[in-house]
């Protein structure tokens, strides 16, 4: 059995079976659009960079079952789901329903949720500027807790019975990415801390030894969101505390440190300041890697956060940061969350490509089978 519990997040937009995504991507191919018309902003621009197996929907089961077999096969035996609730009801579900539940190898490896409770705007039509993006709201996510129980007891009664659905300490693991957000809907800590409070209790109604609830950390300091104008209220910790979560993680390194950076530059920070800052967390934290960042291909104007030399050699410097991380700390399970099995968007992503074949995936292979 895998020593270690390697997860990787997937964005469930590379499909065209859910009728609102034509609305960002309307040839109904998902963001497989934005990938495929992507154009290099400036000279060694690594764009385009193209799937090696094609521009595949992930709401497939035939898909996602070739799929699982390479993660397996190279370490990653755990996926982390962008999970989406935008105007009262699920959004992006069919990756997740279609394609990986209804594999016919799903139970070989484990999966869970992480809310993506981010508002949508204009991200995802492509080739708008970072300002049009930015400033239209199409779906507010700062839900408040009448839509906020709704949406648990649904996503309970779908999702947290699979056997191979990710635990710690028996507990199904529920991931939430945007703590202020959260926050802002719920009105205030406290009653982000009682709804948080009634969702154990749900848990514990339908059968379960409760709920492990993982928070995202995006940089040292909460940015309060109801009207005090960015003032940064509290560190990332505290709020842990005060919602009583169990656990947090990262999503990306761009959230944590200058990714303006060459890579190796951001490991020294990442495995220097960064996790010698977690260490003093009151809240158990899980380390992170993540396989570079470069959004560009999203919007029309030049977006100058690149991380240079995101190759799979500094990729693999990154998680043996994290596994030197979960061996000297005393961690209920071994976790480390990765970004991503297929942000391409975000040029994060360990799927095989057309630049370095399957050079990511070879990376977590040799780290955490070979050498674990």
């Amino acid at each position: 059995m895998q020593k270690y519990d390697v997860a990787a997040y997937i964005w469930p937009a590379y499909t065209g079976d859910e009728p609102r995504t034509r609305m960002f991507w309307p040839e109904g191919m998902g963001e497989w659009e934005t990938v495929r018309d992507a154009k290099p902003k400036f000279e060694g621009h690594q764009w385009p960079r193209l799937p090696l197996w094609g521009f595949q929907n992930e709401a497939d089961p035939k898909v996602m079952e070739m799929q699982i077999d390479a993660a397996v096969s190279h370490g990653v035996n755990v996926f982390i789901y962008d999970w989406y609730w935008y105007d009262r009801r699920p959004f992006l579900e069919n990756c997740l329903n279609d394609g990986f539940l209804k594999a016919k190898n799903n139970t070989d490896m484990r999966f869970y949720l992480m809310w993506a409770n981010h508002n949508a705007n204009h991200l995802w039509n492509r080739w708008l500027s970072s300002t049009e993006c930015a400033n239209t709201v199409i779906w507010d996510a700062a839900i408040n807790r009448q839509d906020f129980e709704e949406m648990a007891d649904r996503l309970v009664d779908k999702y947290f019975h699979f056997e191979n659905y990710y635990r710690i300490d028996g507990k199904p693991v529920f991931m939430i990415y945007d703590v202020p957000n959260f926050i802002k809907g719920m009105g205030s800590v406290e009653a982000a801390a009682e709804a948080l409070a009634w969702f154990r209790e749900l848990v514990a109604s339908k059968g379960y030894p409760g709920v492990h609830l993982q928070l995202c950390i995006r940089g040292d300091k909460m940015v309060d969101l109801m009207g005090l104008d960015s003032v940064d209220v509290a560190s990332y910790d505290e709020t842990c505390q005060k919602l009583g979560v169990d656990s947090c993680s990262n999503y990306q390194y761009c959230q944590i440190t200058n990714v303006q950076d060459d890579f190796e530059n951001v490991l020294e920070r990442i495995g220097g300041d960064y996790f010698k800052k977690t260490e003093k967390y009151k809240t158990t934290y899980f380390p992170h890697a993540s396989c570079g960042w470069d959004n560009n291909p999203r919007y029309a104007d030049f977006r100058p956060r690149i991380m240079r030399n995101s190759t799979p050699e500094n990729f693999e410097k990154g998680l043996r940061l994290a596994k030197e991380y979960v061996d000297t700390h005393d961690l209920p399970v071994p976790l480390i969350t990765v970004n991503a099995w297929n942000e391409w968007t975000e040029c994060s992503y360990l799927l095989p490509d057309d630049l370095y074949g399957f050079g990511f995936l070879d990376a977590v292979k040799r780290v955490f089978l070979e050498e674990a």
